[in-house]
């Protein structure tokens, strides 16, 4: 599925082909952290299918709980999250935040990785009241 994307000011934009099956939630504490949200989705893809249509993400390299260094992709004018990716052999292996997809809607996560750090109340969220604007 080709899609594409910003971040939320608009000076880092990109174009990219991804798998529309290959979306995951993911609860583990870093994503937490860097989100200031009980989890993340993110777009599970090859580097080399993302092109930069416009200004360049900085950069933030974190070694996670699972040894592996991963590097947090970012705008440096707005901070919005944009992509993950690795190093050495896993250098290829990018993902990139639904947030920042403009075909968001037509993505579904079918999976959830590190369900141990999973906030305790996630499951009552369908349950809470809402208003479908504030």
């Amino acid at each position: 599925m080709r899609i594409d994307g910003q971040c939320h000011c608009g000076r880092v934009s990109y174009a990219a082909e991804i798998d529309p099956d290959a979306v995951s939630v993911c609860h583990c504490t870093d994503c937490q952290a860097l989100t200031g949200s009980p989890f993340r989705v993110t777009a599970i893809c090859s580097g080399q299918t993302i092109r930069l249509t416009g200004g360049k993400p900085k950069v933030y390299g974190k070694r996670g709980d699972n040894g592996r260094m991963r590097f947090q992709h970012f705008c440096g004018d707005c901070g919005s999250p944009l992509f993950t990716s690795g190093e050495g052999t896993e250098a290829d292996d990018w993902g990139i935040r639904w947030g920042s997809i403009r075909q968001r809607e037509a993505l579904r996560p079918n999976r959830q990785i590190w369900c141990q750090s999973a906030a305790l109340w996630i499951d009552a969220v369908p349950g809470l009241p809402g208003r479908p604007r504030d």
